[in-house]
């Protein structure tokens, strides 16, 4: 584990420690994330608001103030939702998906491999549906076609019959496929979100808030919420067309949880309009009008509703689980179906990829962890991990980049190699370091053959003769973000509380500030001073324990894959002696009975007084 470096004197005066540790048992510093300035719209919004102080702190230190407290709380589509027309190319957009349906033209729909892909597909696939018009829907094989659309591809598709082809979630540097699709006279429309550089294809309409030429400000929605914009646009569009009879109009709310689902498991950030998505989109779940996510709540054997980590850490895996190490088009096919028993196989079909996944990836994790751990020895302050493996499973590779930023803090590359001399790769990042950026910029500097992405996120595609090359370009653009992201590495935390006061009451109040993700994160919670009265390694490596505090209060607590790491041999370690203990509170349902648990993320030793 890579120690948080120090703060440079000539930084930033910090925020002041809370509970006094300034270096947790992972390396860390702990800050009160309500920053002084805001501690009074705090007080203000407990006070005028009428809410618990712990509650009105989260929502000050979110930005939530007493004009907009209520929005925040129960954030409305309605107000929050621009006019689509302001993303460039919508309009365009628009009118031509309205044509081939007035028309009856066959349209098909490319879609990437991943969540917010095959949501993206399945929610553009159930509004065409809903005017009669039948569209094919094409996810390409993640190991042998790689991402986003090839000219392979949609001359099959247009040998099929499509007359207009609409790509979502990928596309906006599929030059040479829509070139080959105008060669044979067939029109394109993208929806994307992805980075984009100067050049773009030239498509009938290419809507993504991410293009530079785009002013809509929009660009931290998922592809599904700019397919969402865009269903209304057409709605729009066949509304002045005089194409619906009194009542027919499809209400496009009931596909919310599509919109949430991909929301959720792309981690976009959760404020504004994504927040609003995914709160309306968990009450249509809860409404279960979608059978392939029903079907995939019972394969997962799901008890109680469905929660906003349900989304990214239930149903996104195994969504995610056909594209990689199966049949990449399984996601938009359950998310689509309106077949029960059809619903029931795929769901059954995920579940046990989800398994196979899982094993795969474990076997690739060690590997790369061990090389991390040489890497480090050998250069302690490296701005990046790059690693690498022949044979690595390409589908995989993101997750275990994943693991290893999660564990080391750093950005991580993961690149598995073929018998070709080319490798496919994953990048993961930390807050504060543009890895998508790098990795453009990268490409544009002939380090690489294929590559784009998010700031948190990217793939790529290298030949092993370039790798040297391509390590020190990376290490040129990220150490100064990473240097600065370094700094900035501390703990918020959003209020201390008592093992006894940490009740269901409690959290039901914390959650009305959620749902939690990226942009919007759970609010944290500091135990002080408490005992571990009882700790144990459960499953492969994650820790268990009770902490009890000195009014005689327990609460029950768990870290996950921590078993190895310095945080669970404290625990395991310190039985019988007091621990600050962070983290966040959820319910912990078991056979009818719910109680609260803390999934403990670090820990410090108090000082003696």
């Amino acid at each position: 584990m890579r120690a948080a470096p120090t703060i440079r004197a000539d930084a930033p005066e910090p925020r002041r420690s809370f509970l006094g540790v300034d270096k947790s048992l992972l390396g860390r510093r702990w800050v009160d994330r309500l920053a002084s300035d805001r501690e009074a719209t705090a007080a203000s919004l407990a006070q005028r608001q009428e809410l618990p102080d712990i509650l009105a702190r989260v929502l000050a230190a979110r930005g939530a103030t007493a004009d907009d407290v209520a929005q925040f709380l129960d954030p409305a589509i309605k107000t929050l939702m621009p006019d689509p027309a302001l993303l460039r190319d919508m309009t365009e957009a628009a009118e031509r998906i309205a044509d081939a349906i007035v028309n009856g033209e066959p349209i098909a729909i490319f879609g990437d491999y991943d969540v917010d892909g095959a949501a993206s597909a399945a929610l553009l696939h159930r509004f065409l549906a809903a005017h009669g018009s039948e569209a094919r829907i094409y996810i390409p094989d993640r190991l042998l076609e790689g991402y986003g659309p090839g000219p392979d591809a949609f001359e099959r598709l247009v040998a099929e019959g499509a007359r207009l082809i609409v790509t979502v979630d990928c596309g906006t540097m599929a030059h040479e496929a829509i070139a080959r699709a105008r060669a044979l006279g067939v029109d394109v429309v993208v929806a994307d979100h992805h980075l984009a550089r100067e050049s773009i294809p030239e498509a009938v309409a290419l809507v993504n808030p991410n293009r530079l030429d785009d002013l809509s400000g929009m660009g931290s929605l998922a592809a599904a919420g700019v397919v969402f914009l865009m269903l209304v646009a057409v709605t729009r569009a066949l509304r002045k067309r005089q194409r619906y009879a009194p009542g027919q109009e499809p209400d496009l709310l009931q596909w919310l949880d599509l919109v949430a689902l991909a929301t959720v498991c792309d981690v976009v950030p959760l404020r504004g309009l994504n927040r609003a998505f995914v709160v309306k989109g968990l009450k249509v779940i809860g409404h279960r009008m979608n059978c392939g996510l029903n079907a995939l709540a019972d394969a997962a054997s799901l008890a109680g509703p469905v929660e906003c980590h349900h989304l990214g850490f239930v149903f996104g895996p195994r969504i995610n689980a056909g594209g990689r190490i199966g049949d990449s088009g399984l996601g938009a096919r359950l998310l689509s179906t309106e077949d029960a028993d059809e619903a029931t196989a795929i769901a059954a079909q995920l579940e046990q990829l989800n398994g196979e996944r899982k094993a795969t990836e474990k076997v690739i994790l060690e590997e790369a962890a061990a090389q991390a751990e040489r890497l480090l020895d050998t250069e302690p302050d490296a701005p990046f991990l790059l690693l690498a493996g022949e044979d690595w499973h390409k589908g995989v590779l993101g997750l275990v980049a994943s693991r290893l930023t999660e564990a080391h803090r750093l950005p991580s590359v993961v690149i598995g190699w073929d018998q070709t001399g080319l490798g496919v790769g994953s990048a993961r990042s930390i807050a504060g370091v543009d890895i998508g950026s790098a990795i453009s910029q990268a490409l544009d500097s002939g380090h690489l053959v294929k590559g784009g992405g998010h700031a948190m996120a990217a793939g790529l595609t290298i030949a092993r003769v370039a790798l040297a090359d391509f390590s020190e370009f990376m290490r040129e653009r990220l150490r100064p973000q990473v240097a600065g992201a370094a700094e900035r590495d501390v703990l918020a935390i959003d209020g201390a509380v008592m093992a006894s006061g940490a009740t269901v009451r409690l959290l039901k109040e914390l959650e009305r500030a959620g749902p939690f993700g990226s942009g919007n994160p759970q609010p944290r919670v500091a135990i002080a001073a408490h005992r571990v009265s009882y700790a144990k390694v459960v499953g492969t490596d994650h820790v268990r324990c009770t902490l009890a505090g000195s009014d005689g209060g327990k609460l029950n607590a768990v870290a996950f894959r921590a078993a190895e790491s310095q945080l669970g041999r404290a625990l395991l370690e310190r039985s019988g002696q007091a621990l600050h203990v962070a983290g966040h509170l959820r319910r912990d349902r078991w056979q009818g009975r719910e109680r609260i648990e803390l999934v403990i993320e670090d820990a410090a030793i108090p000082a003696r007084r």
